[in-house]
């Protein structure tokens, strides 16, 4: 195992990623430790090798990871997927036993089983099915900014950033409206392991991924014997070279589109909020010129929050990435916040900027490869309708308290934010 190496921020405090404390500082102070990281690498010293702690009480403390923070770096390792492996997990921690199960989606597949997994997947998303999804985000966002505007004042993310994608995603599986709030509570957990608002507990994350699991086993099963017109019953009869997905296989499939489409794009809308509000020139600018602007606009805020801050692959065999050698077996961890701040392919890359003009080539929807994310169109798609609905009838809406981080080295999230809606 190769030593660690840690680099320090001007103030003294040691750059330790594996550590939740890291988590608690300002982004500013994490933008100059990813800067420093990069510098480091850039300048000839390699990836720094870090140390691991569990985020959770009864988790499991893994042998250290590969920091890739650089932008071409993190390409290499999306794109080569014979070199790196997603199958032994795609968080920075290592995985406990008990939670394989639930987790086990294509994402934490390799080719071929991955391959033929997507094309399965990727019959609930035909251009009928993401037809009548646009109409389900404009009905819901529509809803949600004309109650908000008779609120007076509201948290943010609870009124519009947390319900829209949630909501989106049960239209889809055909979630009852009376189940939402139990799986949005079930996202939160999972994702929110490591936050004391959450749980720092091994056997309660259990719990709730078991809970999900078997409720998305049950629905799934119930579409298989009586199909609807949702995703649900697409995905349940939908066949590749004679193989279907099992119930179980559709639950892990569940969680997954469950909690990356619903946290994912719940957190990009919050820090997308958050940055238009302390940028009102910008902010004015997309409501004058939304039509234009609205597109490049969803691209440079999923490039600002870097809504999934890393994935984690794990070296197939010996092999070179930049100025590192990785051994077989030993873990890469790649930093998106980190390659989306690359001083070489975005200038002033913490700053935000509706107006940057590669804004597309971020790499918040996993930087290409197989795993290239699946509802990126969908998200995208989302952000501009929301904000669309939300300048045309509330363009005075107003941030009035700094937002409550979620304390998490995997999600860069956003608890809650006050705001007026008048």
């Amino acid at each position: 195992m190769p030593d660690f190496r840690t680099l320090q921020l001007d103030n003294g405090d040691d750059i330790l990623l594996g550590h939740n404390d890291f988590w608690l500082k300002s982004l500013d102070e994490r933008d100059d430790a990813f800067a420093k990281l990069r510098h480091e690498n850039a300048h000839g010293a390699g990836m720094c090798f870090h140390e691991e702690l569990s985020v959770i009480e009864g988790g499991i403390a893994g042998p250290g990871f590969w920091s890739a923070v650089n932008y071409d770096d993190i390409r290499q390792i999306n794109r080569t997927p014979h070199a790196f492996s997603s199958a032994a997990g795609i968080t920075l921690g290592e995985q406990p036993p008990e939670t394989l199960e639930f987790f086990g989606s294509m994402i934490v597949l390799d080719d071929p089983r991955h391959a033929k997994m997507r094309m399965l997947v990727q019959k609930g998303f035909t251009p009928k099915t993401v037809a009548t999804i646009e109409e389900s985000v404009r009905t819901r966002a529509r809803d949600l900014v004309a109650q908000a505007r008779e609120m007076g004042e509201c948290d943010f993310v609870e009124q519009f950033a947390a319900p829209l994608p949630l909501g989106v995603i049960c239209d889809m599986l055909g979630v009852p409206p009376e189940d939402e709030q139990q799986i949005f509570d079930w996202t939160n957990l999972i994702l929110g392991a490591g936050d004391p608002d959450f749980t720092m507990d091994l056997h309660e994350l259990i719990l709730g991924a078991a809970g999900m699991f078997d409720y998305a086993q049950a629905l799934g099963e119930d579409r298989l014997k009586h199909p609807t017109d949702d995703i649900a019953s697409i995905l349940m009869h939908a066949e590749v070279d004679g193989e279907r997905l099992t119930a179980a296989e559709f639950g892990s499939f569940f969680i997954l589109l469950a909690v990356a489409g619903n946290e994912t794009t719940r957190n990009a809308i919050s820090w997308g909020m958050h940055q238009l509000h302390h940028h009102p020139d910008q902010k004015r600018q997309l409501i004058e010129n939304y039509t234009e602007m609205s597109m490049p606009a969803a691209e440079e805020i999923v490039r600002w929050a870097s809504p999934v801050l890393h994935m984690r692959r794990t070296a197939n065999f010996d092999v070179q990435v930049g100025n590192t050698k990785i051994s077989e077996g030993e873990k890469v961890v790649m930093w998106y916040w980190s390659g989306n701040r690359d001083e070489n392919v975005f200038t002033n890359g913490h700053r935000f900027d509706i107006n940057r003009t590669n804004s597309k080539e971020q790499e918040g929807y996993g930087a290409g490869g197989p795993h290239f994310c699946l509802g990126a169109n969908q998200a995208r798609r989302e952000i501009q309708v929301l904000f669309d609905e939300i300048f045309t009838q509330i363009p005075d809406i107003a941030i009035t308290g700094e937002p409550d981080r979620l304390v998490s080295g995997f999600i860069n999230g956003i608890k809650r934010m006050p705001c007026t809606t008048r």
